[in-house]
């Protein structure tokens, strides 16, 4: 069966790579990728998907779905689109989504032998608003038996841990004043800012060592002979779960009322993004994936321990279903991600080659899954634990 969705992906991989290198020179933000949300939608819809466009009144999401006729588990497959301001695909989602759309139609050339359902999901805006806390929160991931998805690198690493965030503005509203002539009639809203950044400084020495609070003056005034009458900075506070995250935004948001009360402001806050859940990998379920990695010729010293990258919207993925989060080597150069150097190569043969690789590896696992009851069960039992 394995050699039959290597054909088929073999089949298609040209295909693939132009419609991965159309992304990539056609880089769109988040909400905004009409034109890659086209072509992979009408890609599925080919391959015998039916394909549900603007979900969750999202414009550029979709979940495409293939039912084999047969009863069996459900399998979804991740796919991100969206690129990086001024930076283009400098995370390699041009990548990502062909590594799941290709693992879906590889594995649908199997199904009528698993049985069981295969989902793609098409996830807009992973690096701001991602479209998975939404459809998380709407319950579209409850019936699904686990979940899959690849991240583009420049090593093999295991799927790991992110942490949790909240992307937090706060603005402080004071009075103005010539800063010369009458300053004293003055309320200064910047220094309200300035006091919470160093409120939060001091915070940080009673932090755990996850923990992460990292912010920005976004308004600072408008002339420096002015009294700033409103100021504002923007901060995302994470940590390595959702619990200590919620008790660090309490943290902060004293801090923030602290340096009202310090300046005679007034504050209003908000969540200016989505907050993001930890990553929970599954790990009976990433097991079966470096199995496959271990059988394509990938060894096991070749595969890293997973690490912490930041924040994924796919944890909030993963408080509902089974879910894993690897990454594959598909550059050779150690570049970060987020890079010109590392958007460069990711448009390179070496890392198509490395897309085509990666969704056998990920249709491998989800077929692996689908054909035995015992390892489905190890994985839900893991879940539920």
């Amino acid at each position: 069966m394995k050699q039959t969705i290597t054909d088929t992906i073999d089949l298609h991989a040209e295909e693939w790579k132009a419609i991965s290198t159309f992304i990539g020179n056609n880089p769109e933000l988040g909400h905004e990728e009409f034109l890659a949300s086209a072509r992979l939608t009408e890609l599925l819809e080919a391959h015998g998907f039916e394909v549900q466009r603007g979900v969750l009144d999202i414009p550029t999401s979709f979940i495409a779905t293939y039912h084999s006729g047969k009863p069996g588990p459900v399998a979804a497959f991740l796919a991100e689109y969206d690129a990086l301001p001024d930076l283009g695909h400098a995370c390699g989602h041009h990548l990502i989504c062909m590594m799941s759309i290709g693992a879906a139609i590889g594995l649908k050339s199997v199904l009528s032998e698993t049985g069981g359902t295969i989902r793609v999901y098409g996830t807009p805006a992973e690096e701001t608003k991602g479209a998975k806390v939404p459809m998380a929160a709407a319950g579209l991931f409850d019936d699904v038996d686990f979940a899959l998805m690849a991240h583009p690198f420049y090593t093999y690493e295991q799927s790991g841990v992110s942490l949790a965030m909240d992307a937090i503005q706060f603005e402080y509203f004071g009075k103005p004043a010539h800063a010369a002539a009458n300053p004293y009639d003055g309320i200064n809203a910047l220094d309200a800012v300035l006091q919470l950044f160093n409120s939060i400084n001091a915070l940080r020495q009673q932090l755990k060592s996850d923990a992460r609070i990292h912010g920005i003056i976004n308004d600072g005034g408008k002339a420096p002979n002015i009294i700033p009458d409103y100021a504002s900075a923007q901060f995302y506070v994470r940590s390595a779960s959702r619990s200590y995250t919620d008790e660090l935004v309490r943290k902060v948001m004293l801090c923030a009322e602290g340096a009202a009360l310090q300046t005679g402001c007034k504050l209003q806050s908000f969540n200016y993004e989505y907050s993001y859940d930890e990553l929970r990998t599954n790990e009976a379920l990433s097991r079966v994936f470096n199995h496959n990695l271990n059988a394509m010729g990938i060894s096991s010293g070749e595969i890293e321990i997973g690490k912490d990258h930041g924040s994924l919207d796919l944890g909030n993925v993963s408080i509902h279903c089974p879910t894993i989060h690897p990454f594959m080597k598909v550059v050779d150069e150690k570049h970060s991600l987020h890079t010109k150097e590392f958007r460069d190569l990711a448009m390179e043969d070496r890392a198509m080659n490395g897309m085509i690789f990666s969704a056998k590896a990920l249709a491998f696992t989800a077929f692996d899954v689908m054909s035995s009851r015992e390892l489905l069960q190890e994985i839900k039992d893991e879940f539920a634990g």
